[in-house]
């Protein structure tokens, strides 16, 4: 099937914030948590709606856990955020070559658009879906689907490529191919078991299974 319409996720898999995530989730549990918490279990708190995370660690004080963790990420992205091998090029020859791009990120749109500007691609992109244009995150397909509403597309040409299993849920339930990232931090085999049509080893690789030379 030919793809038309390209719809990434943001963090982990354009742009590498992880190190920026894990700060920022370490600030706010030291000043909130009831115990200090590992690297690993903070890892589980990628991906998710940021309230959803937090919820775990204290129901009663998700503002203001996700006021500390904003202020810290929004404050601390330049020190961090770097795009991923290969992104850049990837896009820019994506977008010379006609096909329509969109972002579908669980992140607020501001800070979004932060990490696209710190990595000059504020300008490649089509749309930015961000957690306050829905009511329901990933893996519900809303947010794929109003990208696709907006860029007046056809989810049988419309692929998702994201870093955690919730994007390559939302695109199957939206109907569209599925990308995975073997760079994912939350490891590759956690994107296979969710059976997504295509993995990449590096985003350049996108080019060659859209038929971009």
């Amino acid at each position: 099937m030919k793809v038309e319409t390209i719809l990434f996720d943001l963090d982990g898999t354009l742009i590498n914030t992880n190190e920026l995530i894990i700060a920022s989730f370490s600030h706010t549990l030291e000043k909130y948590g009831d115990r200090t918490y590992t690297r690993e279990e903070i890892l589980d708190f990628i991906g998710p709606p940021l309230a959803d995370s937090l919820k775990k660690v204290n129901p009663e004080k998700v503002e203001e856990m996700m006021e500390a963790y904003r202020e810290h990420n929004y404050a601390n992205h330049e020190k961090y955020v770097e795009a991923y091998p290969t992104v850049v090029d990837t896009i820019k020859k994506l977008k010379e070559s006609g096909y329509k791009l969109g972002i579908v990120t669980t992140k607020l749109n501001d800070t979004a658009k932060l990490g696209l500007k710190i990595t000059g691609m504020d300008q490649l992109f089509d749309v930015l879906i961000g957690l306050d244009d829905v009511d329901h995150a990933k893996p519900h397909p809303e947010p794929i689907l109003k990208a696709i509403d907006e860029l007046k597309a056809n989810p049988m040409t419309t692929m998702m490529v994201g870093d955690n299993y919730h994007d390559i849920e939302a695109g199957h339930n939206a109907g569209v191919q599925t990308v995975g990232v073997a760079w994912t931090i939350k490891g590759r085999k956690i994107l296979e078991d969710h059976d997504p049509d295509y993995m990449l080893e590096e985003m350049s690789d996108l080019l060659q299974i859209v038929g971009v030379e």
